[in-house]
């Protein structure tokens, strides 16, 4: 008995100087069960999950450096909520949900577009755009001008994607659908000709057709069918968070921030006036 019970004490400290550990390694709050609030005022350090692929919005350079417009938004609220260091996360559709519950990551501003399934298993503040379902195709392409078009073709949309999701509701195996970890896997099939359309946000679509390598070899159709409105995760229940975020959203908006930013990263995309911050239903006008 008294060697069992050495044994628990033992192995009870050894798990408590472990915590210990972890809780000094600067670990995301979602981890903790602290608010990002709490987080950037002591910290002074946010990890932020963010798309590295995706050019005008979230591209990571060779260099490491990241360029878009989700990276000037996700830098002002970190500034905003009082942080001065930012380590981005490269992050994809398929893993934003696990990596906030995870604690891998205290935001995720990564085009997320907000849907009532996600809701339910991450909290959202916002938002800070809308965007539209589109379809981008080879230039010399005029075959598909319209959704319906897609039919019989074979068409890419990223993984976790709410995009391929509705391609699937709308049309089913009417349309082969492949779906790929990232959207510059898909335009690199588009130009190799493997598939016929890429479809997902326009300003997505529209940054990839812009690329110098790409002008004059793609074209985004411009048929919006769906309005994706663009959300910033945190983790499930930091209530505090969001409004804090959403604080920070505002004042992106009212002192130009938002649409500076807009204009030098997605000239191609008309800038429009912001969104109502918690105004996430947002029906779609034909």
């Amino acid at each position: 008995m008294h060697l069992l019970r050495r044994i628990a004490v033992v192995t009870a400290a050894a798990a408590m100087l472990g915590a210990g550990v972890s809780a000094c390694g600067g670990s995301s709050s979602s981890s903790t069960g602290h608010s990002i609030v709490d987080k950037a005022k002591d910290e002074k350090t946010l990890n932020i999950g963010v798309k590295p692929d995706q050019p005008g919005l979230g591209l990571q350079a060779s260099s490491g450096q990241y360029s878009g417009f989700d990276i000037d938004v996700a830098t002002y609220i970190a500034k905003k909520l009082g942080a001065t260091k930012i380590n981005f996360v490269p992050t994809l559709s398929a893993n934003r949900e696990a990596f906030l519950q995870q604690g891998k990551v205290d935001l995720v501003v990564a085009t997320y577009s907000v849907t009532a399934k996600r809701q339910k298993i991450v909290g959202f503040a916002g938002p800070y755009y809308i965007a539209h379902q589109d379809i981008l195709v080879r230039a010399d392409d005029n075959s598909i001008s319209r959704p319906s078009d897609l039919l019989g073709k074979k068409v890419c949309s990223g993984q976790g994607s709410a995009s391929g999701d509705r391609i699937e509701s709308l049309y089913g195996s009417k349309v082969n659908l492949i779906r790929l970890p990232g959207y510059g896997d898909c335009v690199n099939q588009l130009l190799g000709g493997q598939v016929q359309a890429v479809t997902t946000d326009n300003t997505i679509l529209a940054g990839f057709a812009a690329q110098p390598q790409n002008q004059g070899k793609l074209k985004v159709v411009g048929t919006f069918f769906s309005n994706e409105v663009y959300g910033i995760g945190l983790k499930k229940g930091d209530t505090r968070g969001v409004s804090a975020v959403d604080k920070a959203l505002q004042e992106m908006f009212s002192d130009g921030s938002w649409k500076a930013a807009l204009n030098k990263d997605l000239p191609q995309v008309p800038a429009g006036s912001p969104p109502v911050i918690g105004t996430f239903d947002i029906p779609f006008k034909q």
